[in-house]
């Protein structure tokens, strides 16, 4: 086991405003599937969220519903922390600006800033996004509008407090150029200097009078502490940071923050005036702020107001918890956009989810009670054969450590499943069922169906921070549970261990009920003798295998049909076959489908498969002996 050391782990507090979407969950998945696998690793983990519970939208919600704020924030607080818990959230702090310690706390932080002249009393005008709870000046606005969320602003003017933020801009400029990986992705940090730095930085307003749903400002009636300070400083109010003396030794040994994984929306506030406040307390800065992207719905942010909201809990009913926390962690990539739709995340449970890794741990275990009545067998020598499984396998927990260190879940993801492939193709090299036939060929099933259950081991463990149920459900029924990183090599699984069922771990979607519901009329389910000899279905044989250069789950092929050129085909099983061990297969062949276009590639047939437990497999024939081209009847 690799040395304790700490890992602090903060996401951006939830505004109580309302009950999160998928959009909003994203988050604290990211921040779960990085906690676990940190304490996989070794890592002492301190991972805190909560919610943010003042400001005048806060106020407002309250008065419409008849609650007093208080009231409404415990609603709220209540119902973000029940869908985290759902989400299978392994947070150790559930934090509540609302805590009277932390509104003591912001207070004192709020009154050394004055007491040091970082904070003045002056008086704002210019125009004020209440969504965002924020001014600007004419020069910031786009369009007439919010610059951040595109809502409308209204002229404002008031007696308020300022943050200094000007008297820190060079001070700020030269530590983010200093420290490249304080700000990631890179085009996050561009974006951050090139419109927020270079432009010069007005003083920002942190104090309100118009509303006093907040932290009083104490040394003067009336004005409330503006939720920037307020919900930022829950970073250090509640591990110990005490303004007016000594902080807690938890501070000492939790601060700094390893990494904010926040919002790209409000990725300013993390990356300018947070920095800025704690430099102003003279505070170590946090190491990295990694502004993730948006999950949209189709090609637009979920909204209420748009009528495209999806919730957590009716996807995880539909679906499960480890399919919706895998397509969260799988389908958004490290720098842009991702997008949700019903079809995407079937395709990733049928896919991936259902036909790579259940389709290994249901064949494995099958093979293992057929074979070895239920038992783990002892390996016996190691052949060519084994060798680069092995090494995929010895390999995988490194490139894992790796992409995550740089919060690329997705890369993670991939590089697990390239591996689940590559057990999936072991099994189709190594035959197990033609080496049961043969007692002597009994040590070699035995090495087989040992490698094959330790990849599950360790494969199910890797993945075990990003699916914790399914992975252990895999792992209970070689009987063992995730294992820490110095046990992640190959050959530590334990023989003569009894295996139990697992049952299906994904289930593959069908068609949608209201399919199933309305199934189709007689005579469309049914053709005639005519329409059937309409296919020109013949025997090729497959010369070429490749990649498709421009999507990950297609493969290009030359399939010779008996005709003086060869054909192109196109087809989507990238995910269950390497393209180079189809190079000679004799195959089945619709031979006269109208040509198409996938990708840019052409596509002049299409092979003839059938769905062999999840996992596409071609209609073939034992041999060469009927020649290519040959018509099938």
């Amino acid at each position: 086991m690799a040395e304790s050391k700490k890992y602090y782990i903060a996401t951006a507090i939830a505004y109580a405003s309302g009950k999160p979407h998928i959009g909003n969950i994203y988050e604290i998945v990211l921040a779960d599937a990085l906690a676990r696998h940190m304490r996989q690793r070794g890592y002492s983990v301190y991972f805190q969220t909560g919610t943010d519970e003042h400001g005048i939208k806060i106020q407002a919600r309250a008065d419409d519903a008849g609650l007093s704020p208080q009231a409404f924030v415990d609603e709220i607080s209540t119902q973000v922390r029940s869908l985290y818990d759902l989400m299978g959230a392994s947070y150790d702090k559930f934090v509540r600006t609302t805590d009277p310690g932390h509104k003591k706390k912001v207070s004192a932080i709020f009154k050394k800033l004055y007491d040091q002249g970082d904070i003045y009393k002056g008086e704002y005008e210019g125009m004020y996004c209440e969504a965002c709870e924020t001014f600007y000046s004419e020069s910031q606005l786009v369009d007439g509008k919010c610059p951040d969320c595109g809502a409308d602003v209204e002229y404002a003017k008031e007696e308020a407090y300022f943050l200094r933020l000007g008297k820190y801009q060079a001070w700020l400029e030269e530590y983010i150029e200093a420290h490249p990986n304080f700000i990631t992705p890179v085009s996050r940090k561009n974006e951050m200097i090139n419109s927020f730095l270079k432009p010069g930085l007005e003083d920002l307003c942190v104090s309100r009078t118009s509303f006093s749903w907040g932290v009083p400002v104490d040394f003067d009636e009336g004005h409330v502490v503006y939720v920037w300070i307020d919900a930022l400083s829950n970073y250090i109010t509640f591990i110990g940071y005490e303004p007016e003396g000594a902080s807690e030794p938890a501070f000492n040994e939790i601060w700094p923050c390893d990494v904010h994984i926040i919002g790209k929306d409000i990725l300013r506030f993390h990356t300018i005036i947070w920095p800025i406040i704690l430099k102003a307390l003279d505070i170590e800065m946090p190491k990295a702020i990694f502004g993730h992207p948006w999950l949209l719905v189709g090609e637009g942010k979920m909204s209420k107001s748009k009528g495209n909201v999806i919730y957590p809990d009716d996807v995880v009913a539909e679906y499960g918890l480890d399919a919706l926390r895998y397509y969260l962690l799988r389908e958004m990539p490290f720098g842009s956009d991702g997008t949700y739709t019903d079809e995407l995340i079937t395709e990733r449970i049928n896919t991936e989810l259902a036909n790579v890794y259940g389709n290994l741990v249901s064949r494995t275990l099958a093979m293992l009670e057929q074979y070895f009545g239920g038992v783990i067998p002892e390996p016996s020598e190691t052949t060519g054969e084994d060798t680069e499984l092995i090494a995929a396998l010895s390999e995988a927990p490194g490139i894992v450590a790796a992409k995550m260190d740089e919060f690329k879940t997705a890369d993670a993801l991939s590089a697990i499943f390239t591996v689940l492939r590559r057990s999936n193709k072991y099994i189709d090299e190594t035959m197990p069922w033609i080496l049961a036939k043969s007692d002597e060929s009994k040590g070699r099933l035995a090495t087989v169906l040992y490698n094959l259950a330790d990849s599950i081991r360790i494969l199910s463990s890797l993945l075990s921070a990003f699916m914790p149920v399914s992975t252990e459900k895999a792992l209970s029924a070689l009987g063992t549970h995730a294992t820490d990183w110095d046990s992640l090599a190959p050959g530590k699984l334990e023989s003569g261990m009894k295996i139990s069922p697992a049952g299906r771990l994904f289930e593959r979607i069908g068609p949608s009920k209201e399919n199933k519901e309305q199934p189709k009329a007689a005579s469309e389910e049914l053709i005639s003798i005519e329409d059937f000899a309409k296919a020109k279905i013949v025997i090729g044989k497959i010369l070429t295998a490749r990649q498709h250069p421009n999507a990950e789950n297609l493969l290009v092929f030359t399939v010779d049909i008996g005709e003086a050129s060869p054909r192109q085909v196109v087809s989507g099983i990238a995910k269950f076959y390497e393209p180079e061990s189809l190079v000679g297969n004799i195959v089945c062949v619709a031979a006269n489908l109208k040509p198409a276009k996938f990708r840019g590639e052409k596509s002049e047939g299409m092979f003839l498969m059938a769905d062999g437990e999840g996992k596409p497999e071609f209609l073939t024939i034992r041999d060469d002996s009927v020649p290519v081209g040959t018509i099938i009847k």
